[in-house]
């Protein structure tokens, strides 16, 4: 079943808070689900759908529809990918509307990594008892040097310098200077990346993310509702998921599983990478945006370092506006999953509500692309192209 045009995002709502020192997961759930649904005109009673994934506390959906007041529930999914969990939910949901499941569908992320002094991990993924653990045990696991691997792959094979992979940070920051809320919103150069300290060579402290608190949320409906509620229309026009993991150790670094993700989603929406105007691409790392460019076919392989050089990202000076709101790498990594905030932002560029700064003109096609897990082992790619009614 194609969910072209069959489901629309009608409400969005990112959390202002960037450390929640006294405010629990659960009311982060619940805070960010409630400025979704003013955004989008609705009320908790007239959500039937619910999607989150494991930073929901206690039984998930369960324990948080509860806790928010959702009685009217008919549809869940929990589906768990990491910071690709929320483009896989808005499929889900789409898929869910589509078939009648459910008519206004809720998608929620939020955690509280710092102010619980968590670290890089992920709130509810249990990874004592993963098959492969006693095989990684020995290597050191912080996703930082698994990402490093990647960059350093991907130069010894097409020549990527660290000055290219610095462009992608200098066009986030110039970028998030228009963002109140934003983490970082000092305007940097490359020579700032270059001087930053190395962390796991090839990359440096500034081609890495922040870390946040916070969360967003997302309302997904049938069209017919969503013309009722007066606001801008972005419809779901495609969507793709898939995997990649090790085959046992015989990996090819250079690539993500954003290149089957990226041609399913472009293939249901019947459009191709050069028609889309703006992209929301997942910012882990820099190394993560230039193998995300390539894959999703906005240029060929290899290519990605002399794509991003020049200030080629940077709205209203490049070729592809990307991540205008600073992204994962200056403004917002929320729960260390930051796939949520690639939505938001690619909505409001389509709505036309993004910072007068950075909005792109003309812009009724966009995309939002997550990675969740590691390049270098196992994760789940899911792409999402949303256009303007």
């Amino acid at each position: 079943m194609s969910i072209k045009g069959k489901a629309c995002i009608a409400g969005i709502y990112e959390h202002p808070t960037r450390r929640a020192d006294g405010i629990s997961s659960a009311q982060l759930h619940a805070e960010v689900a409630l400025g979704a649904l003013k955004d989008a005109g609705l009320s908790l009673s007239d959500v039937d759908g619910f999607f989150c994934s494991a930073d929901a506390p206690g039984f998930g959906g369960m324990t948080m529809a509860e806790y928010i007041g959702l009685n009217r529930l008919r549809h869940m999914d929990s589906t768990e990918t990491g910071g690709s969990s929320y483009m896989l939910h808005v499929n889900h949901a789409a898929q869910a509307i589509a078939a009648g499941h459910c008519d206004v569908a809720l998608v929620t992320l939020a955690d509280r990594p710092l102010a619980a002094g968590g670290g890089t991990g992920l709130t509810g993924i249990d990874l004592r008892h993963m098959p492969d653990l006693p095989f990684l045990a020995p290597v050191p696991m912080a996703p930082l040097y698994a990402y490093a691997m990647a960059a350093r792959r991907h130069m010894h094979e097409y020549g990527t310098t660290p000055e290219q992979l610095a462009w992608v940070k200098v066009a986030a920051s110039h970028h998030a200077q228009h963002n109140p809320h934003a983490l970082l919103r000092k305007v940097i150069t490359v020579d700032d990346v270059l001087a930053s300290p190395l962390v796991a060579d090839p990359l440096r402290r500034m081609d890495c993310c922040v870390m946040t608190d916070g969360g967003g949320a997302v309302i997904v409906t049938r069209p017919e509702i969503a013309r009722e509620l007066g606001r801008p229309i972005v419809k779901v026009l495609g969507a793709g998921e898939a995997i990649k993991h090790t085959h046992g150790g015989r990996i090819d670094l250079t690539y993500t599983a954003g290149v089957q993700s990226g041609a399913a989603a472009f293939e249901e929406a019947g459009v191709k990478p050069a028609h889309i105007r703006y992209a929301s691409l997942y910012d882990s790392f820099t190394i993560t945006v230039i193998l995300q460019l390539e894959d999703l076919g906005f240029c060929a392989k290899g290519e990605g370092g002399r794509f991003v050089a020049d200030g080629n990202l940077i709205s209203g000076v490049g070729q592809l506006p990307f991540n205008t709101d600073g992204g994962g790498l200056c403004s917002n990594h929320p729960g260390n999953k930051g796939g949520m905030t690639k939505i938001l932002e690619a909505v409001r560029q389509c709505r036309g509500e993004a910072h007068p700064a950075v909005q792109v003109p003309d812009c009724e096609l966009v995309l939002a692309h997550g990675t969740g897990g590691s390049l270098a082992t196992y994760h789940v790619a899911g792409t999402l192209i949303l256009g303007r009614e």
